[in-house]
């Protein structure tokens, strides 16, 4: 292999600024790094000929060098001197935003009124819940929870503050449990979070400036909430197909986004590759190859959310995006709230260290920490092979349930509007064939007890569709919902 050369330096700080040398020249490094003059794998220059390039002594280089180093934009190499690893999310740690910037301004903005009602007649009885993203709670696994519960009473003999990144037995458990996933992770770069909604918030507060772009599927769960655009970013959509997110549609995405802007390094994108929210939809193998080689090219961060990934329960279990990451560009969430209880609030964030080691100080600032009981929980879930065994189990009745709700839809509405076979997760993806105005169907249906959630919460243009659940319903309360909606369809139309 032909050795890298040197890069060059031909620039120097400037004396005359309040701004110190050592920040100056990290700033310019990083520059340099994030507008793709200085690539991957680049040997920086001997720290002596560093000090010559930039006029200043050598323990001002080697300061500016640590930092660096700690922020895991760049990595020491035995015999080979120092090269630069990553190109995306550590470059967002230099003058991170700081969270109490955020707390100070009181900066949640409030859902929109559509998904207001959703949250409140959730609760509600008698309601007939055909849109939920959770599970059934007749499908909880009782005896297992009274087994580790009892093993908790017999063993736990404190409940102080977790450490800021979490209890090391489930951070190690987590590790584990992805490497089987095939993402190879250690426990210094696994994050306890109290879910996965607050791994979001941490990343939005903690890593993305306001007026950042986060690129998502149309339609996307992102849409419908408030956490990216509370924090002062902007949503753009991507189209997506049967496969999952277009590489092609997002490259075109991201000309337009240039082009208006003239911006480039302050994007990201928020994908659910798996299982996706709300289509159902799981990416192909080969549009994961192409969706990582656009990012790798146009140097686009990625937020991978894997909530869902678990539930699959297809043929062959797709491959994280994190598998195919060489640079450290994908965070990957994980979460125990889809498949296991959503009460526990015990999600997870894989990146490297650097990263978790500034979201864990953040997230000490929000909460100290997720449940200890809920990690001491969850780790023994995951150490013990309960949780292995109860996700057989689970994603047996789901695909039983998925088949129920593909034959309740061809009898109801074969002809009238087409839908996703979704390979796992929970959800199913209907499209009317004709103009339907889903606020007023929505409406329509509460009436009559049964609690949709239109299209048009998660998509960046108004929709025809609707994001169905068969999940939380048995195949019996699903065939009576969908004939309720039938009903109401046609009363609409």
């Amino acid at each position: 292999m032909a050795r890298i050369a040197p890069l060059v330096i031909d620039w120097k700080p400037d004396r005359t600024s309040n701004v110190p040398v050592t920040e100056q020249i990290v700033d310019y490094m990083c520059h340099q790094v994030s507008s793709g003059v200085w690539p991957i794998g680049a040997r920086l220059p001997s720290q002596r000929a560093m000090a010559e390039g930039f006029g200043v002594n050598r323990s001002t280089v080697i300061a500016a060098i640590t930092e660096l180093t700690d922020y895991g934009i760049v990595e020491g190499l035995h015999g080979a001197g120092t090269r630069i690893v990553s190109n995306t999310w550590s470059l967002m740690l230099p003058g991170a935003p700081d969270w109490a910037d955020y707390v100070s301004s009181g900066f949640f903005e409030a859902n929109n009124a559509t998904i207001q009602t959703i949250n409140r007649m959730e609760f509600a009885p008698n309601i007939a819940r055909l849109g939920t993203g959770e599970l059934d709670p007749r499908l909880f696994p009782r005896d297992m929870w009274k087994q580790v519960l009892t093993e908790a009473a017999q063993e736990i003999d404190s409940l102080g503050y977790p450490p800021p990144a979490g209890m090391t037995v489930l951070r190690e458990a987590i590790a584990a449990h992805m490497c089987r996933s095939g993402v190879n992770c250690t426990p210094a770069q696994v994050l306890i979070t109290s879910g996965a909604l607050q791994a979001l918030q941490l990343i939005s507060v903690s890593l993305l400036s306001a007026g950042s772009t986060v690129f998502a599927e149309a339609p996307s769960y992102i849409k419908s909430l408030q956490v990216f655009q509370s924090a002062g970013m902007r949503l753009s959509g991507v189209t997506m197909d049967d496969q999952g997110l277009r590489a092609d549609a997002l490259e075109h995405a991201l000309g337009e986004y240039r082009a208006v802007s003239g911006k480039g390094a302050d994007a990201v994108l928020y994908t659910i590759p798996t299982n996706h929210n709300p289509t159902g939809v799981t990416m192909t193998n080969q549009h994961r190859h192409d969706l990582i080689d656009c990012c790798v090219a146009n140097r686009l961060p990625i937020i991978e959310d894997n909530a869902y990934q678990d539930l699959y329960f297809g043929d062959e279990m797709p491959k994280p995006l994190k598998t195919m990451d060489e640079t450290g560009m994908v965070i990957t969430l994980g979460s125990a709230s889809k498949s296991l209880a959503p009460g526990l609030r015990i999600g997870w964030i894989i990146a490297n260290e650097p990263i978790v080691q500034r979201l864990a100080d953040v997230k000490m600032q929000m909460d100290y920490g997720a449940s200890l009981l809920s990690q001491w929980a969850f780790a023994r879930f995951l150490t013990s092979g309960l949780y292995d065994r109860y996700l057989v189990d689970l994603k047996r009745e789901l695909h039983r349930r998925r088949d129920a709700a593909m034959e309740s839809l061809e009898r109801h509405f074969l002809g009238r509007a087409h839908w996703s076979r979704p390979d796992g997760g929970f959800y199913v993806w209907l499209t009317f064939e004709q103009p339907v105005r889903t606020s007023r169907l929505f409406q329509a249906a509460l009436k009559r007890g049964v609690l949709l959630n239109p299209g048009d919460i998660y998509d960046f243009e108004g929709d025809n569709s609707l994001r169905l659940s068969y999940a939380y319903t048995t195949p019996e309360e699903f065939e009576a919902s969908v004939d309720v909606l039938a009903q109401v369809v046609r009363e609409v139309l």
